[in-house]
């Protein structure tokens, strides 16, 4: 049990050595020093090294997983990313999702002359030189976009994509001190709770599930003093657990939830309902009728997927790939148009070496993202089963229309 239990306002300590963006508490056995930072900050960097020099910990955890660590400390190591099984995987579209927001993150980082996550590589030369064995704290990035996708309702989906887009084109731009002022507990508070209005189940999974699972890894880090490096936004939810002393099962939070019920049935009742009306078509109005509507599903399908894919700038060969595919993957579940057109431009454009090597800078402009053939062909999936959807949409009503 924490020999330390402290009301929600002020779970822990601060201090006096440090400032306030660092937290004291005994959690059993153990003293642990909580380091609240930002992640594009030069000054939670230097904080970092004070306390860690300063204290000399047995083990310092960090706000990272294995494929973050490895993303920091091995940039080449997207040289070894098989883009043909990602697409295989169905994770082309969480791994776009994570090139954009670090390329919102590194477009911040690069207005203040800061790498994104100085604080952490700090964290670990400091570990390092003191004897402090390196925890990494946090849940695998894949289970968490997968997680925090899978609990999305597809009107949610759409306005995530839609916003994740829009930090393609726009980037705030931020002083030094506007930085300083995201570890402000007061305004991470009102931006954590206008957040979790506009996705709480996105929240859920993105910072409460990662708040338990840094909280265990803390708790049960090597030896008795323990530094930890996290983004300010957890401070509360790991004091407040830390605090209670109670442990975490982790196994849970390690699931990739099934879609829900209610989608697979949409998804398998679209091909039901196009078939069902094109077979009343032919049989009760008249056959030219049922032709018809065949036209408008795969006018709708195929132009809408192939315009995703020209949007990509994708090659001729994978427009043309998106426009067949679609009308029949429409009615598959299992098959998505975006899937069969991305595999088509990976086999068209394989990307080089010199693709990967240009990765990290590519990613932080808009039209960067559409020269990398890494991150031209996970737009390619991604319009194209966006087009295809809306097409899905667009041919229903339409071809209900003709038995009226």
């Amino acid at each position: 049990m924490s020999s330390q239990k402290s009301p929600p306002s002020e779970p822990a300590a601060t201090n006096s050595r440090f400032s306030q963006n660092v937290h004291v508490l005994d959690v059993a056995d153990k003293r642990v020093h909580l380091i609240g930072t930002a992640h594009i900050s030069a000054k939670s960097a230097e904080e970092v090294q004070q306390v860690i020099e300063a204290v000399r910990p047995e083990s310092v955890c960090v706000e990272l997983c294995e494929a973050r660590h490895q993303s920091l400390t091995k940039p080449e190591i997207w040289r070894e990313t098989d883009i043909i099984q990602v697409i295989r995987k169905k994770q082309a579209t969480a791994l776009l999702a994570h090139l954009i927001l670090a390329s919102f993150q590194r477009r911040l980082g690069d207005q203040l002359g800061i790498k994104p996550g100085a604080e952490m590589i700090q964290a670990m030369q400091s570990a390092d030189a003191v004897g402090a064995e390196l925890v990494l704290a946090d849940r695998n990035i894949q289970i968490t976009l997968l997680r925090t996708w899978r609990n999305l309702g597809l009107l949610d989906k759409f306005k995530v994509m839609f916003q994740l887009l829009l930090t393609l084109t726009f980037s705030p731009k931020l002083e030094a001190e506007d930085v300083e002022k995201l570890k402000d507990r007061d305004m991470l508070t009102q931006v954590m709770e206008a957040f979790s209005s506009s996705f709480p189940k996105a929240k859920a999974s993105l910072i409460d599930e990662r708040d338990l699972y840094l909280a265990e890894n803390i708790r049960t880090a090597p030896g008795r003093s323990v530094v930890a490096v996290v983004g300010a936004g957890h401070l509360d939810g790991i004091l407040a657990r830390l605090a209670s002393g109670e442990p975490v099962d982790l196994a849970p939070l390690q699931v990739v939830p099934r879609a829900s019920r209610v989608l697979l049935g949409l998804q398998w009742l679209i091909p039901l309902l196009v078939l069902g009306l094109i077979g009343y078509g032919f049989f009760w109005v008249d056959a030219e009728v049922s032709w018809q509507m065949v036209k408008i599903w795969v006018l709708a399908n195929g132009i809408l997927a192939a315009v995703g894919s020209a949007l990509a700038l994708a090659h001729p060969l994978t427009i043309a790939t998106a426009f067949v595919a679609a009308p029949i993957t429409s009615l598959n579940p299992m098959v998505a148009a975006g899937w069969v057109a991305g595999l088509c431009e990976a086999w068209l454009n394989k990307p080089k070496v010199r693709d990967f090597e240009a990765l990290a800078g590519d990613v932080t402009s808009l039209r960067g993202f559409w020269k990398n053939r890494i991150t031209r062909i996970l737009l390619v999936v991604a319009l194209a089963n966006l087009g295809s959807s809306i097409g899905t949409f667009v041919g229903i009503p339409l071809m209900s229309s003709l038995l009226g």
